[in-house]
């Protein structure tokens, strides 16, 4: 069995008076001092860009030696925005393989230290194949752009429908202080925020923004332990003119099936959901991957209700990538540590009444890299 035992995060936001460490050390002290441990068998680093964004590499050497533990094992683990759900995973593994006792997984990104948007999006490209898209001038936005028109050409939909994930997901980062775009949006708000590349408006893409969360998992279960059930991973083809279904996320279905086989459990036994909305189409793609609505239709149980942290079955109920935010490499680790404080009520404001299981969905590029994770309450 591995089992969350603490978990500390940062604000999100333009945090530009902190460093890359600073970030990850005040997640780190957070979830060790939230566990009530000193000491941990290993560190496990996710981030994306430390390397192109702030001339960093070696950083687990680096965190490591930040925290005052030299010589504890510390790799960092890299998935393009899914390197927090990758790190969970592989920390998982290594102490179910009995290598490890217990471990410190931190997701960290600072994205302002470079200030140029031009910049951060060839940063941010990275994630998509730099031979057949990136080299091409394709940026992320506009890959998303792409799936985007895909979709509503396939099933009919307009700029319209894809507003009401938005909406939600702003509605409720209100409650959440870590969130870094606390405030209410409007249908009217969405229809009027710029294009960032045809139909894919502002307000349907995640801020950036810096920040860091922290785990503290163990093969030992504590007072308010959450247990990581299941998990599980899947790769696609890179590039989204290679696929064979530009509208599916075949990574994710696979890495669910995977971990809640792993869990022995079904899609209907989940309480609570957090999806990876870096963009609107990508969470509607999210909850079709995942089994919860038929392809299409998405838009019409998002509007409905059916998601509201008091619905059939809430979705990111801290407002998800779109408005608590995306610290891309820290994001997975940022789920799963709201997770385990929904599942141990201590989730405030955000808090999700009854919810005994829940699983996280973090991706990376356009749904190339996906892991899976699931949660239960002991």
């Amino acid at each position: 069995m591995v089992y969350v035992n603490g978990a500390g995060f940062t604000k999100i936001g333009l945090l530009w008076e902190y460093s890359l460490e600073d970030l990850a050390v005040e997640a780190a002290l957070k979830a060790l001092e939230d566990s009530e441990v000193k000491s941990v068998d290993a560190i496990v680093v996710g981030n994306m860009t430390s390397g192109v964004m702030n001339s960093q590499e070696n950083l687990g050497a680096v965190i490591a030696d930040s925290l005052g533990m030299a010589g504890v094992p510390s790799i960092k683990v890299e998935a393009a925005c899914g390197s927090g759900g990758a790190a969970i995973m592989w920390a998982a593994i290594s102490i179910m393989s009995g290598l490890f006792d217990s471990a410190l997984v931190i997701g960290v990104e600072k994205m302002t230290d470079v200030t140029d948007i031009p910049d951060q999006t060839s940063a941010l490209a990275t994630a998509a194949n730099a031979r057949y898209e990136s080299s091409l001038g394709a940026s992320f936005p506009s890959l998303n752009a792409l799936i985007m028109r895909e979709y509503m050409k396939e099933h009919g939909l307009s700029e319209e429908d894809f507003a009401h994930l938005p909406i939600l997901m702003h509605k409720n980062a209100v409650d959440a202080k870590h969130a870094q775009l606390r405030f209410r949006i409007s249908l009217e708000d969405y229809l009027k925020s710029p294009y960032i590349s045809e139909p894919l408006r502002l307000l349907d893409s995640s801020p950036i923004g810096d920040g860091a969360a922290a785990l503290v998992i163990s093969s030992r279960r504590a007072d308010e332990s959450v247990e990581i059930s299941g998990f599980g991973a899947a790769t696609d083809v890179v590039s989204i003119c290679q696929r064979d279904d530009l509208t599916r996320l075949r990574s994710v279905e696979l890495a669910a099936k995977r971990a809640l086989k792993m869990a022995h459990l079904e899609i209907r036994d989940i309480d609570l959901v957090q999806i990876h909305d870096a963009f609107s189409v990508m969470g509607y793609l999210n909850l079709e991957a995942l089994g919860l609505v038929e392809r299409g239709k998405a838009h019409i149980r998002v509007e409905g209700g059916d998601f509201n942290r008091d619905g059939w079955l809430p979705v990111n109920p801290e407002g998800g990538l779109k408005a608590r935010g995306h610290p891309v490499g820290a994001t997975g680790v940022y789920q799963v540590a709201e997770i385990y404080l929904q599942l141990s009520d201590r989730a405030g404001r955000c808090q999700v009444e009854g919810a005994e299981t829940a699983i996280a969905v973090n991706i990376g590029g356009t749904g190339s890299n996906a892991s899976v994770h699931i949660l239960r309450r002991c």
